[in-house]
């Protein structure tokens, strides 16, 4: 097994219980009578999700904001979470760790509950794991919902975190605001708990939206018709980036946008936008659910092929 997905699948077998949705979902839903309580464990690696040199303060906060992303994207509200810490034997970068996370956790309204420390061999990258359990009131959304017929929509704007990473990398001349939004991403919350009722599926986009639209697709038994040319890109992307169907290929495929990616019924188009305005949140219409299977990608009109990386995958190389 060398990918994230194969070893996913590997697991389903032991995932037996209704709860854990086939290991097909962001999260967990675990009916006990009361509240549905929805889990989600993220984790984050030095290298891999941030930079060595990334202020400790901005990792805690993308601990949290990337595992209230999964309870967004379950129309859940947050309210308490579990962390799990690697001693890396630097006691300061721990001191601004603890004051970073002591922020998150008072803006977000979430209750730091317990978990466990460990301490590293040196050398050894960071590794940090958040647990996150949040409530929801009625039925919660799954990425399996989805419906020929559906129109599909995105929240916000995509390719900015990407393109942030790409800037500190020294690899694009991009702004401090592309560098925010890799840093310091923000889960839609509340644009998730009001969308609940106009959805027929929804998850969050964390790998790249193509990648993760394909895991709808499947999810759903259905095929997902994305328009390039309505992917919301940023006046900051546009300026670092460009604005080209190159440009919009790279923002459908970068990874750590944190939106929410969803489906609805062409009829709720006009309460989605009205919430969108009520809300402050952008939300564009990107596509359409069709009957049969996979992706197909056009740029207002023209077929485009489908890129060799569809997004992130662990195990597998993006090219």
């Amino acid at each position: 097994m060398t990918s994230e997905t194969e070893f996913i699948a590997a697991l389903r077998g032991l995932a037996a219980d209704p709860a854990a949705r086939g290991l097909l979902d962001d999260a967990a839903v675990l009916e006990l009578g009361g509240p549905t309580l929805v889990l989600t464990h993220d984790m984050i690696v030095e290298g891999v999700h941030f930079l060595p040199g990334d202020p400790p303060g901005d990792v805690a906060w993308k601990l949290v904001a990337v595992n209230l992303s999964d309870l967004a994207a379950k129309g859940a509200r947050p309210v308490g979470a579990l962390l799990g810490y690697s001693l890396a034997g630097d006691d300061e970068w721990d001191r601004a760790f603890v004051a970073g996370l002591k922020t998150a956790l008072h803006d977000f309204g979430l209750a730091l509950l317990g978990g466990d420390t460990v301490a590293l061999p040196p050398g050894a990258p960071r590794m940090l794991g958040m647990t996150a359990l949040g409530t929801a009131p009625g039925a919660v959304p799954s990425r399996a919902g989805a419906l020929p017929g559906d129109h599909l929509w995105v929240t916000g704007t995509l390719g900015d975190a990407g393109a942030g990473l790409r800037a500190l990398r020294g690899t694009l001349a991009g702004g401090e605001a592309l560098v925010e939004r890799y840093r310091n991403p923000r889960p839609r919350l509340e644009a998730g708990q009001r969308l609940v009722w106009l959805i027929s599926a929804m998850m969050d986009v964390s790998d790249g939206l193509l990648i993760d639209a394909s895991r709808m697709a499947a999810a759903s038994g259905v095929l997902l018709s994305i328009d390039l040319s309505l992917a919301p890109l940023s006046e900051e992307y546009r300026r670092a980036v460009g604005d080209d169907l190159e440009a919009r290929l790279a923002a459908a495929t970068a990874g750590d946008d944190y939106e929410l990616l969803f489906s609805a019924s062409a009829g709720n188009g006009a309460g989605i936008l009205a919430l969108a305005d009520e809300i402050g949140v952008p939300m564009s219409r990107i596509g359409a659910v069709e009957a049969g299977e996979g992706l197909r990608l056009d740029d207002a009109g023209t077929p485009v092929p489908l890129p060799d990386s569809l997004g992130w995958e662990h195990g597998r190389s993006k090219s």
